[in-house]
């Protein structure tokens, strides 16, 4: 089959994908342009996955039109999987081999040729920080190394694209910056990384982010805009004792639309912040002491909830296309 030669990675277009009456995928239509970090969010059984495995060739679709580094995957499976990397969380690598061994035997798998099978384990060894340790049992690694030689693996034959399925997962703050500030070099060089993460301070390092819910993608845009635009009204810091009576008391307050726990604190979703003194004045009433409340800046945790919550009535946010 002939590529599609129009400069974006991945193209998506009212993809479905049913299991039985189950919908997995609902309609959904996106599209990735080279050397972008694009991240995927939603919770447990949103459909991330699912539409990973179809874009990786390994699953066909029950509808709808996906093309990746320029193939479709219903045509071309074969070729889209020697265009691409992947990595999911349990990072694939074989722990009864060596940390060599491994290297070598995707290297065979991607078909590196044998003229540069030097020169790309080399690179490998040197960025996952393994240089000297080539004869360790990859089983005996700890995680943040285990993470960087599976990433070492997925990429040994220089593919365009490359698919990270929650690849953090399980592995110490330190490790997780270190592989980002690998993933932020890639992109760099012009490689489209295709990211899912339940880490949102990860997903500010991605340029755009989509969001799936139920199947269906309910809002597409940088994080920014989707910080911006996912909050109906202004967001309130509420410091307080009592937080268990505080939650109660407002979340049948006339002009409050939510109200969650953010560590000691409460995010309030209240559709004018004008609304502030008799809030404060309700709590207060109550003989609940508030230490402050102001307005804030909505974080990306605080769009994802809203965004989640309220999908079953509202079609997809129009954020960014």
């Amino acid at each position: 089959m002939q590529r599609s030669n129009n400069g974006n990675s991945v193209e998506v277009e009212n993809l479905v994908k049913r299991f039985g009456d189950f919908t997995a995928v609902d309609r959904i239509s996106f599209q990735t342009r080279a050397g972008e970090v694009f991240g995927f969010l939603g919770p447990n059984g949103s459909g991330k996955s699912t539409t990973i495995r179809i874009l990786c060739g390994l699953l066909h679709p029950t509808s709808g039109r996906a093309t990746v580094a320029g193939y479709d995957v219903v045509e071309s499976p074969e070729l889209i999987r020697r265009n691409i990397g992947y990595m999911s969380q349990k990072f694939s690598l074989y722990a009864d081999l060596t940390v060599l061994e491994n290297l070598r035997f995707y290297a065979g798998m991607y078909g590196v040729p044998a003229s540069e099978l030097g020169g790309r384990i080399d690179w490998a060894l040197e960025m996952a920080g393994l240089r000297g340790r080539e004869s360790s049992l990859t089983g005996t690694l700890a995680g943040g190394w285990k993470q960087r030689l599976a990433l070492g693996c997925a990429v040994l034959h220089r593919p365009p694209i490359l698919f990270l399925d929650e690849p953090t997962s399980g592995v110490d703050p330190l490790s997780r910056r270190l592989f980002w500030e690998l993933i932020q070099q890639m992109s760099s060089d012009g490689v489209t990384i295709f990211v899912t993460t339940h880490y949102m301070d990860e997903a500010e390092y991605c340029n755009r982010l989509a969001l799936m819910n139920g199947g269906k993608l309910i809002a597409l845009g940088t994080p920014t805009e989707l910080k911006l635009g996912s909050i109906r009204g202004s967001l309130l810091l509420l410091e307080c004792d009592r937080i268990g009576d505080a939650i109660e008391r407002l979340r049948h307050f006339d002009g409050v639309g939510d109200v969650a726990v953010f560590g000691s604190a409460l995010h309030l979703v209240v559709s004018d912040a004008a609304i502030a003194p008799a809030i404060r004045a309700a709590l207060e009433a109550d003989a609940i002491s508030v230490a402050g409340l102001r307005v804030i800046r909505p974080s990306l945790e605080d769009a994802f909830v809203a965004l989640t919550t309220r999908h079953d009535a509202d079609p997809v946010s129009e954020l960014s296309r």
